[in-house]
Formats: C-alpha cells, structure tokens, sequence
C-alpha cells in the first residue's frame, strides 16, 4: 500500500487529527510558525484571553533531536487506536467520534492547567487509548522486548514508562480523562442505570450526520456482551505489535 493509499484509509476524524498534528509541528520546528505562541499557558489563556492557545496545544509538539521518537510513537498510536475506535466503536456515528474528541480535548486542556502541561499531545493520545482498550480489554497486544499482555494494561504500561522514564504525569492524566469519559458515555447509563450525559449535540450530528446500514457496535461495551475470543492487536510497525513510548 502507497503512502496516499494508507493515507486516505484512515477514517476521517483520525486523519483531519494526524494532518494537524505533524503538519502544525513542522511548521514550527522550521521555524514557519513561533512556539512561543503555540504552548498552554493558564497565565496566557486567562488573564490575556490567549484562546487559541486551547487548541494549538492539542497539534503541536515540540519536535526536536531528543523528541522526534516520542513524536513518531505518537503519531502511530493516533494511526492505530483512534483509527480502530472510530472506523470500530463510531463507524456509524461519526459525529459521536468528533463529540469524544471535542470531550478529551477539553479535559486536556483543564488537565494542562492544572498540572502546568504545555503542549497536550500526550494527554490526548493517551485518553484515546484507554478508551479503546477499555472498550477491548480481552484483545491481547504485543509490547517491547516480547511482553504480551491484555489491552485494559496498555495505557497504564505507558503512564508508567513516561513517569520513570521523563518523570512526566501527562499520561497519568490522559489516563484519568479517558476514564472520565468511558465512565460517562458507557458505565454510568449502562451498566449503572444513571442519565446519559453525554449525548452529542445536533449541531455535530448535522455537521457529521449518521451513517445507515453496515454492523454497529456503538455504545455497547464488550464486558456487557458474550466473552470475545482471545485477539491479537495488529501494527502498522510489525505483525501484532502494540509499541510504547520512548
């Protein structure tokens, strides 16, 4: 499969994601765009009303010599996990795939203020993963050095890496964020019986209307349904493999 060919397989919120993110922080590694504009600021945002800092946080990171492998582990999880949640979990509802992202995002954003993140890659990517592998916990992934494991270990594996590794509670926080929502949009109104608080607003729904006909499995966790068989996670960087982060 060609570059384009992979490329415009990716479904579309995952795409619009990948090309904002690799293009704005090339941009700015070459100097096109300033940095100093781009990182979350709590000072910035709410006491000089720099808005746009919300959401320039989200697409770039700072791409140096140090940082380029961590980019590009990023980079995949967004290619795997987001890709198989929408394209699986939202294939028929894709503005309730914009709705989780739009959701993350937001809590990325209070999560950096909070903890003084600055640029917010990491949360999100993480909040993205856990999602799916709540929504997959029995999937068996592949990690480093041979290590199999189920998926619902995934995320914590990485938060775990990135703390003793970068001493950094981003993914701990992209961790809980992911939470906040899987425990909103699945737990609570399904298994809990409480109010869906989480229903997606029509204005998205007419901006990325449903898609009719095909298999559906949104809003169904697979715990409430019959034990699935033992899977394996497929990678883009060899047959079954699930890679961490630098």
């Amino acid at each position: 499969m060609d570059a384009g060919t992979w490329y415009n397989s990716l479904p579309r919120f995952t795409r619009y994601w990948l090309t904002a993110t690799v293009g704005l922080s090339l941009l700015c590694r070459f100097g096109l765009l300033p940095m100093e504009y781009m990182y979350l600021s709590r000072e910035l945002v709410l006491s000089r009303l720099q808005l746009w800092r919300c959401i320039t946080s989200l697409f770039v990171f700072p791409l140096s010599g140090a940082t380029g492998f961590h980019f590009l582990i990023n980079c995949y999880f967004i290619t795997q996990y987001s890709a198989r949640l929408e394209k699986d979990q939202y294939v028929r509802s894709p503005s309730d795939y914009m709705y989780l992202l739009i959701i993350t995002a937001i809590l990325a954003n209070l999560g950096g203020m909070v903890f003084n993140v600055y640029f917010l890659m990491d949360m999100l990517v993480v909040a993205i993963t856990y999602i799916w592998c709540q929504l997959n916990k029995e999937v068996i992934v592949n990690f480093w050095f041979g290590s199999r494991f189920k998926a619902m270990y995934l995320p914590w594996v990485l938060a775990g890496i990135e703390l003793i590794f970068h001493g950094s509670l981003a993914s701990l926080v992209g961790i809980f964020n992911g939470h906040v929502y899987y425990f909103l949009k699945f737990q609570y109104p399904q298994e809990l019986g409480g109010n869906a608080f989480l229903e997606t607003p029509q204005i998205l729904k007419r901006f990325a209307p449903d898609v009719s006909g095909g298999i559906s499995g949104f809003g169904v966790p697979p715990e409430s349904r019959a034990p699935p068989p033992r899977q394996t996670a497929n990678s883009a960087w060899g047959h079954g493999n699930a890679l961490g982060r630098n």
